[in-house]
């Protein structure tokens, strides 16, 4: 798989974040990053356990994560649950929190082919 190919699983912007940062090899390093970021599971924990404030903070920082590298779908889905917790009182996010954790498995999936292709 290349990583043109991985964007279109992801449904990325592959021309978006290869003019941001000039190097295909730089964006599959950071693409690569994604995997080892533990966000996604401060995100569940954190709702789990009620912290809408850290829940807030991990949403957040997925949202901020996907912007850079140009992960379109994943990036919209965190956005919306981002803004709902900004607030970080308690509120029912659960349809939000599931689109983003099939949005997220969607990505993860494509970058972790990617990688084991790429070895």
């Amino acid at each position: 798989m290349t990583l043109t190919e991985c964007y279109t699983l992801l449904e990325g912007n592959y021309d978006d974040v290869v003019a941001r940062l000039n190097s295909e090899n730089l964006v599959k390093k950071f693409v690569y990053k994604f995997l080892e970021d533990s966000s996604y599971e401060t995100l569940i924990n954190s709702l789990e356990a009620g912290d809408y404030k850290e829940a807030f903070r991990a949403a957040h920082t997925i949202k901020g994560i996907c912007q850079n590298l140009s992960f379109t779908k994943l990036f919209k889905s965190s956005n919306n649950l981002t803004e709902a917790l900004r607030t970080e009182e308690k509120c029912d996010v659960t349809e939000l929190l599931n689109q983003v954790k099939c949005d997220y498995e969607q990505t993860y999936s494509a970058i972790k082919a990617l990688k084991e292709e790429d070895v």
